[in-house]
């Protein structure tokens, strides 16, 4: 049994970078306390969700990487002996930005970085005012704890994403998120979107025999232009396990939770359900089309 330890940490953002870092600190600071040896933080958690407008003065945001923040985290993960999964705002040129998932190793070192590969376009989401899709593929990034499979947000809708980090050797399925309610939709609406969200994730559990981790935000922020009223998130962070067993789902409120998985599960479900062995890779050549006629 190999044993890991996943620290959780949904928080609740305001419109003061510093606070929202200062409180960052002192969750994954508890969470190490309490025995995590991985911390997961939300999508985009230095800051306010601002892609639901479009506003150039935005861009000032973003940051090099390395940059600040990865000296920030990683001198946190030094400290608390922690892999920390962070997620920015990359300024990789000049009118070149990404939204990049950053691994600290417990050392301080940066493991890796996975740039965003699917970039919403919805009225509060608008991603492709700011961020230029990936361009370093699916590959997970070697860590100390594991082989993590990161992905973020709105890949989380597409088992292509899953797929391919699978075949490249990941162990864990990790998505950074931010999502949440609209507030005319209905309470039936809402539920129904809560759960095709946490649905689809455990699909790719069971779809690739892995477990699952996804960090969401909580906390309702208002839309600086005033066109919607803002967004509810909802929190409901989970960890699956590898036949899509909820191991943790968080409510919308609290915003840490530790859970442990073991890693080695995975090899026995792969055993007894191969679906990797059993896939049709002759017959799969139109997934490479945009759509079949």
């Amino acid at each position: 049994m190999r044993e890991i330890k996943i620290g959780l940490l949904q928080q609740h953002n305001v419109a003061s970078r510093e606070d929202n870092m200062q409180r960052l600190r002192e969750g994954v600071t508890r969470l190490a306390q309490k025995g995590a040896q991985l911390v997961v933080l939300q999508e985009l958690h230095n800051s306010l969700y601002f892609c639901q407008t479009e506003d150039v003065r935005n861009f000032d945001l973003a940051e090099t990487i390395p940059g600040p923040s990865t000296e920030f985290f990683g001198a946190l993960a030094k400290q608390l002996g922690v892999v920390i999964v962070t997620s920015l705002f990359e300024r990789r040129a000049p009118g070149l930005y990404h939204n990049t998932a950053v691994v600290m190793e417990r050392d301080g070192t940066i493991a890796g970085k996975y740039r965003k590969m699917h970039i919403p376009d919805d009225p509060a989401y608008y991603e492709k005012f700011y961020f230029t899709p990936g361009d370093i593929g699916f590959q997970p990034i070697d860590t100390s704890v594991g082989r993590l499979g990161v992905l973020v947000c709105w890949d989380q809708w597409y088992p292509e994403a899953a797929r391919m980090m699978a075949l490249a050797g990941a162990e864990l399925l990790i998505y950074p998120t931010a999502i949440g309610y609209e507030s005319s939709d209905t309470p039936e609406e809402q539920q129904r979107q809560r759960e095709a969200w946490t649905t689809v994730q455990r699909g790719h559990a069971v779809a690739n025999g892995l477990p699952v981790v996804a960090v969401n935000r909580v906390g309702h922020e208002s839309d600086p232009s005033g066109q919607t009223r803002g967004i509810q998130f909802w929190g409901s962070s989970f960890v699956a396990g590898p036949q899509g067993e909820l191991l943790f789902r968080a409510g919308q409120e609290e915003e840490e939770a530790l859970v442990s998985i073991d890693l080695d599960h995975s090899e026995q479900v792969r055993r007894w359900w191969p679906f990797l062995r059993d896939r049709r890779i002759d017959a799969y050549g139109d997934l490479l089309k945009r759509f079949r006629d």
